[in-house]
């Protein structure tokens, strides 16, 4: 859950770290390879949805209410994040 630093999450595991976002699926998946397509080009700015999310976004044309609906964005930290991505790329 994020505190009030919007930069920084208490992570239930490993404290207070950097936030970063996910979206719902890959959260979600776990007996299953979803992709992860980080979609921000700042190594500082960790951002990243499944395959699932980029087709909704494209075909959305962007971050539409529908498109964010699907997503779901989660605030998880930068190790959970580095976790995810080793499972879902």
């Amino acid at each position: 859950m994020p505190d009030a630093d919007s930069a920084h999450v208490n992570c239930g595991t490993h404290g207070r770290r950097v936030a970063a976002v996910v979206c719902c699926h890959l959260l979600g998946a776990r007996d299953q390879v979803v992709g992860f397509i980080e979609n921000n080009s700042d190594p500082d700015d960790l951002q990243a949805w499944c395959e699932r999310c980029e087709a909704m976004f494209l075909a959305e044309g962007g971050l539409t209410d529908d498109f964010r609906r699907f997503n779901d964005f989660r605030v998880v930290c930068d190790f959970c994040y580095a976790a995810i991505r080793e499972r879902h790329a």
